[in-house]
């Protein structure tokens, strides 16, 4: 039997056996503002959760065999667009992301970049399915008998495989702090860190997260509204800002403004309710 733990529409957890939804809990947040527009979801609970989830079972194969993999863009600004934007101009040789049925996995094709990350929330652990692992190939998981997720050691493979320019996405501000220690230790090795699924976090955290990352989503965070806006920092985005905490992730948000044509004027946009 396969389980798969996640954290979805308003970082309820949800837990999928053999592709079956079997447990809810209560989301965190009560509105968000890419369910509202893209599913029309206007209050979170979790039988709206429940039903979305098995939806992405149906339409994609999510946290099964069926699992599709490869994905055009889904959104202007996401964390998969941009790093699928750095794979394209060769601004990075590989990015480091999470995948359902893998674990920690480590990809080249900005398609499956965003098959991989355009539609998934946060994977607090799954388990290996053959099916999905094959598709990309053993090489590019981390751990094909246990799809052990472990960013870290993900990033460490890929220097081992000879990446120097490295994506990588993180839930956890202690990661980061590991991953610039990784960095540090390897010559001529550029590691860019994107911090996602951030609703929650502390105050401490999202402190080290602008200290150690390049890249920062928002979600429904209060404290990385409150320090962006304290640091005027450079970012894309109104209703679910995304950050730039370096000098590089300010580069990267450019680069996928020109790839999509500029920016849109939103006016009104409605953000997540509560902040948390």
């Amino acid at each position: 039997m396969d389980e798969h733990v996640i954290e979805a529409l308003g970082k309820s957890k949800i837990v999928i056996k053999d592709g079956k939804v079997v447990k809810v809990e209560e989301p965190q947040i009560n509105y968000c503002p890419l369910f509202h527009k893209y599913r029309n979801i206007e209050k979170l609970n979790p039988q709206v959760v429940k039903d979305n989830i098995k939806f992405r079972i149906k339409d994609f194969g999510m946290c099964t065999s069926q699992r599709e993999l490869k994905m055009r863009d889904f959104l202007s600004f996401g964390i998969s667009e941009i790093l699928g934007t750095l794979l394209e101009k060769k601004r990075i040789d590989c990015a480091v992301m999470v995948c359902d049925g893998c674990g920690t996995v480590t990809v080249e094709d900005p398609e499956l970049v965003q098959g991989i990350g355009g539609r998934i929330s946060g994977i607090i652990s799954t388990s290996p399915i053959n099916e999905v692992i094959n598709i990309l190939g053993e090489n590019a998981v981390l751990n094909p008998k246990t799809a052990e997720i472990n960013q870290a050691k993900g990033v460490l493979k890929s220097i081992n495989n000879g990446c120097q320019k490295i994506g990588v996405t993180v839930t956890l501000a202690e990661d980061a702090v590991k991953l610039r220690e990784i960095e540090s230790q390897h010559d001529g090795v550029n590691i860019y860190i994107f911090a996602v699924h951030t609703t929650g976090i502390s105050r401490e955290d999202a402190e080290i997260l602008f200290e150690n990352t390049d890249i920062i989503t928002s979600c429904a965070s209060i404290h990385l509204r409150t320090i962006a806006e304290k640091r005027n920092i450079f970012s894309v985005g109104v209703a679910i800002p995304i950050y730039a905490a370096s000098k590089e992730g300010e580069e990267f948000l450019k680069m996928r403004i020109e790839k999509i044509g500029g920016l849109k004027d939103k006016k009104d946009a409605k953000i997540p309710d509560p902040l948390i």
